[in-house]
Parts: structure tokens; sequence; C-alpha cells
């Protein structure tokens, strides 16, 4: 099949993997009319897509359900159609292992289906997150295994998926896409493809410079998030209030990017990103001290978040005996994503030493931690006031202030979402000067 068919709408398109960022992609490309063909292993994901149930906080039912019954979109867990499109996404997971080193067993599983069906003219895009020489190193030696050559019979390029889940003020299609080709015709394949799609195409001179383009961008968030935590524990000792600071400095009109303190970072790409770039550095017998203080940093949090709570209940209360309910468990707000969520290491902690845990999330009904399966407790009156402490670890937007405030005994907000509000116990916040 060739990629210069001018009737690019005819073109079909296998996007692999139907996760976080998959899934939307899927189903910008098919709202454009391209024919897509949403590739899976996971069967109960193709079950729910047949059904057009989605199981994505930014895709709603409905708009699956018309991409599906308008025939643009189609799942299946079946990898031979990938011999019968034009070109092929890759959107896999890319985590780490226990040790923080790279797991690319997905991009290989994903690498491997492909060779083995790959035709002439097939344009491939590696759009997961992966560490500098991923798409040279493993990806293109799987696909050359077919015979093809690149930049002559098959395209490769890399294209670092920018996906926010939770963020709908920018579109898919409206946010840059930045690409970068094996050869010159693998580049020129993938902006031809990118420039029908979205509204600005970044070209860039290699694959590696692609990769290394997503850490930096998280890597950058990771230290900087990292940093303002720090200088929340230390505006606590300093008994300075960190929120009315970072909102002073957010007043000059250069130089100045505002983070804002938490109980950790979470999620799949800006607490995993940096160790991929570590791990790389780590090949060239060197390595990054931003990273690494920044992590020390991250988990810190965790202890100072579990440590504080002691501290609040201590007077009254012995930590090894109390009631605690986490409000959120989610890594960010309104998301049903858990992936990383310093949440969970949290109510790890409490559990270890004897607290009787509970938590309430409205877009996590259940979860297993540890040998314990949790589900969320319904915020009544009877039940907050029964709680020892409310520890606020995400900022829903359907967050009952209200309601925690006037019948709880004691609320510790790491999120500042209770600024300026009093409650009937007491409110303390992360990082105001209280702790």
């Amino acid at each position: 099949m060739s990629i210069d068919d001018p009737q690019k709408k005819n073109q079909k398109i296998a996007v692999i993997g139907q996760g976080y960022v998959g899934l939307p992609l899927s189903v910008m490309l098919a709202e454009k009319g391209y024919h897509v063909i949403g590739v899976d292993n996971d069967q109960n994901k193709i079950s729910m897509l047949h059904k057009s149930k989605s199981y994505i906080g930014d895709i709603d039912d409905n708009r699956l359900k018309k991409v599906v019954d308008n025939g643009c979109f189609r799942a299946t867990a079946n990898f031979n159609v990938l011999a019968d499109v034009n070109s092929i996404i890759i959107c896999v997971p890319t985590p780490l292992t226990k040790e923080k080193t790279p797991d690319l067993s997905y991009i290989i599983s994903a690498g491997t289906e492909v060779q083995s069906r790959l035709q002439k003219g097939q344009l491939v895009i590696l759009e997961s997150s992966t560490y500098p020489g991923t798409t040279k190193e493993v990806l293109l030696p799987i696909l050359e295994k077919s015979g093809l050559q690149v930049g002559t019979d098959f395209y490769l390029a890399n294209s670092p998926e920018r996906i926010d889940p939770g963020n709908h003020k920018f579109k898919v299609e409206d946010i840059p896409k930045v690409i970068g080709g094996i050869t010159k015709n693998c580049l020129n394949a993938g902006l031809s493809f990118y420039r029908e799609v979205y509204q600005t195409v970044v070209p860039v001179s290699s694959t590696e410079s692609a990769e290394i383009t997503k850490l930096l961008e998280n890597t950058f968030r990771f230290i900087n998030i990292s940093f303002i935590n720090e200088i929340a524990i230390l505006c606590d000792q300093l008994k300075v209030n960190i929120w009315e600071v970072i909102e002073a400095a957010s007043t000059k009109p250069y130089g100045f990017t505002p983070f804002y303190p938490g109980p950790g970072i979470g999620g799949h790409c800006i607490p995993v990103d940096p160790f991929y770039l570590q791990w790389k550095l780590g090949q060239l017998e060197t390595s990054s001290e931003f990273i690494t203080l920044a992590d020390k940093t991250n988990q810190r949090m965790i202890d100072y978040v579990v440590n504080c709570t002691k501290n609040l209940l201590n007077p009254v209360k012995s930590l090894t005996s109390a009631k605690i309910l986490i409000y959120g468990i989610t890594y960010k707000k309104d998301v049903a994503d858990t992936r990383d969520s310093p949440a969970i290491e949290i109510i790890e902690r409490f559990k270890q030493v004897g607290a009787n845990v509970y938590y309430h999330d409205p877009y996590v009904p259940s979860i297993s931690i540890g040998n314990h399966i949790f589900k969320s407790t319904k915020l009544t009156e009877n039940i907050l006031r029964e709680m020892d402490c409310i520890v606020i670890l995400t900022d829903h937007s359907e967050l009952p202030l209200a309601n925690i405030l006037t019948y709880s005994s004691l609320v510790f907000d790491t999120r500042n979402i209770t600024k300026g509000l009093h409650g009937k116990g007491q409110v303390i916040r992360l990082g105001e000067g209280n702790l």
C-alpha cells in the first residue's frame, strides 16, 4: 500500500494499544474520517469497545458510539489486520521495572507483531515514551527482520505522545506534534501523514531528538514539582505560607513558572520518564544528579505526609489506632487513573503502623492495595464524624468541602483546596506554616 494516496481519508490506520493514549488518538483520527482499527490484546477492552463503552475518562460513550456506528472505528485483538493498513501507530505502555529500569517488553511485542505482517509502503510510528535510541536500536532491528529496507520499502518514525488525561483545554489535534524519522524519507512520510491531522507539526532531525523531547518535557516537570515540594516542607519549618509565596512570585511577567506542592508525584509519565533518561545516561557511564535528587525529594513527601498526620493526631490520638479517611486516590484531579499515585503508598504506610484506613474517590469504586481490597466509603455525616482525620490527597472538582468541614474534627489538606476556609475542627494545609 502506498502512503502517497491522494485521498487521505481512504487510508486505513491501525493503532496498537487502546489505553490512555491510543484510544483518544484512535477516536480523534476516526472523527476526521480515517478508517481506524484499534488493536489490543486485552479482550476486556475490546469487548467494551464493541459495545461502544469507553473506559477512558476523556472519551465519553456517545463520542465513541458515533465513530463505531459510522464505520470509521473498530477494535480487535487480531493483529492480522496490520497487513492491510497504510499506517501503524504504536501506543503501548513503557513502564519501569522494580529496579527503575526500562521495561520495553510491550514495544518489543508490538514490533514483533508488526514485523511478521509488515508490507511495502507502510508507515510505522512509535508514540510510546521511551529513552533516546529505542526506535533505531530496538524497534528498527525487529522490523528489518522482515527483509524490507527502512526508508525505501517501509517508513519508521518516532512521535512522542503528548496526551494529558483530564485536560479539556486542548484537543489532541491542537497540541503541536513532534516527529523524527530514521531517514529523510521516513520523516517526510510521517510529516505527510501528521500534517493532515494536526494543526502544527514540528520536525526534528532524528528519532533520538524526538524521543528525548518527551523526556525533557516530563523531567522538567518532575524536577520542578519535586523542588516545590521541598520548598513546601521548608516553608512549614519557616512558618511561611508556600501558597501565598507562589501566588506572589507568579505576578512576575517573566522568568518564573508556577508549580504547586502536593503529596507526591504520580501518573504514568512524570515519575517514569526521567528514569528512562537516567538509564540511558547510565549506559554512557554518567548520570543526572538533578533526577536523583528530585526522586529522593519525591519519596520524602510520602514520609512527610504520614509523619504530619501522625503529629497532628498525636495530642489526642495515636496513629496506630486512628481512623483515617483518605479523600482522593487518583494521581490527579478528575481522572480515574491511579497509576503510581502517591496515595497508594501513603495508604500502605498508614496500614503498616496499624491505622484503620478508609478512602473515598468518586472515580475509583474499589482498589486492591497489598492483600487488601478497599471500597470507596460514602461520605455520610456519621462517617465524617467518626474519622479522626480526613487527609485530602486529590482535589477532585466534586469534593464535598462543606460537609467535610462541617462534620470533621481534623482535616489535613495537601492540595490547598480549603484555602481561606474554616471548619468545625482543625483545618491544616500542607506548606502553610502550621505544621
